[in-house]
């Protein structure tokens, strides 16, 4: 009788700390949307500084060019 007891005490101590089907959706969904949001600002993070150095590349490109052209 005291195993049963202890067993079952046991059992139910186990599955009340597993997570629910809801519960790991709701998690799921939650990390999804951090992720996303995460992603989306390094993307935005990485699309400026590559316009930055592309815009920066291109003025350098036509003052080289420029200082070509005014010097013959």
């Amino acid at each position: 009788m005291l195993k049963t007891i202890t067993t079952i005490l046991i059992t139910l101590f186990v599955l009340s700390g597993c997570a629910t089907w809801k519960g790991v959706k709701k998690d799921s969904s939650d990390a999804w949307d951090a992720t996303k949001k995460t992603s989306k600002k390094a993307w935005s993070a990485t699309k400026e500084g590559a316009s930055e150095a592309y815009d920066s590349t291109k003025e350098a490109i036509h003052e080289a060019t420029a200082d070509k052209e005014g010097g013959n």
